[in-house]
């Protein structure tokens, strides 16, 4: 029997599991990688309505990840909504000092789809430091233009891009609908078209699932164009799966 590989999310909980860690471990059980899961938050809300988030507290957060981490080998690990920038630079710098080769792919989740905002306060130098030390961030177009509010979308990109890997989400682009880009820290830029022929529904936690499902094929040691594409092909069965705001895995 093939090893799996073992790989981290740091989300909130969403009792719908259609977002956050109980979504993201659903994926890396289909992707054949075995889910290890802190949790930032417990959400109060459904699929449709977003009321209240209670904040884990960062010594416990720091906490089970350090205890996962010094009994598992984790070489990818995926990191959704938490409290605030300093609590995310808190969470990378252990992890990383746990182990110095981790690969971190940050979904950066400002707002719920239901329209529930995260991290108001933004500073932009300590967003550029956390930029430097992860592999991949993985926003849509609504959270990238948000980032870095005097500079355009192309420039957001470019300065984005000379720090680490973008993977840019396609499915608010009312220009190219469902065209994502991963513009590589090399300087190259990828598109990813989608799939033709296939009915999609929009779906509760879709930016979740993909950006797992590209961190469990990094995990398989998939390249990160190949992953990216496997990715899109995951999330689009997601997506296609029913006409509920609830996807299914299968």
């Amino acid at each position: 029997m093939k090893t799996r590989p073992y790989i981290l999310t740091i989300a909130g909980f969403d009792p719908t599991n259609g977002a956050g860690l109980t979504a993201d471990v659903k994926t890396f059980e289909q992707l054949k990688c075995y889910g290890l899961s802190v949790c930032t938050a417990n959400t109060i809300q459904s699929d449709t309505e977003f009321l209240k988030c209670d904040w884990i507290e960062i010594d416990i957060i720091l906490e089970q990840i350090r205890v996962l981490m010094n009994r598992f080998s984790v070489n990818v690990v995926k990191i959704g909504i938490v409290e605030n920038w300093i609590t995310l630079s808190k969470i990378i710098d252990l992890v990383l000092s746990l182990n110095p080769n981790s690969r971190i792919i940050l979904d950066p989740v400002l707002k719920s789809s239901s329209g529930f905002s995260f991290h108001e306060n933004f500073n932009v130098n300590d967003f550029d430091e956390i930029l430097t030390k992860i592999y991949m961030i993985t926003p849509n177009y609504q959270e990238i233009q948000s980032l870095y509010q005097r500079k355009s979308i192309e420039e957001t990109i470019t300065h984005i891009q000379s720090k680490t890997n973008v993977f840019l989400k396609g499915g608010h682009n009312s220009e190219k609908l469902g065209v994502d880009y991963l513009y590589t820290i090399e300087g190259k830029t990828h598109p990813f078209n989608p799939k033709k022929g296939i009915k999609i529904y929009e779906k509760h936690g879709s930016g979740c699932v993909l950006s797992s499902a590209i961190a469990s094929h990094i995990a398989l040691k998939y390249p990160l164009v190949k992953s990216c594409f496997k990715g899109k092909r995951y999330i689009e069965k997601v997506l296609s799966s029913n006409k509920t705001l609830l996807g299914y895995h299968n």
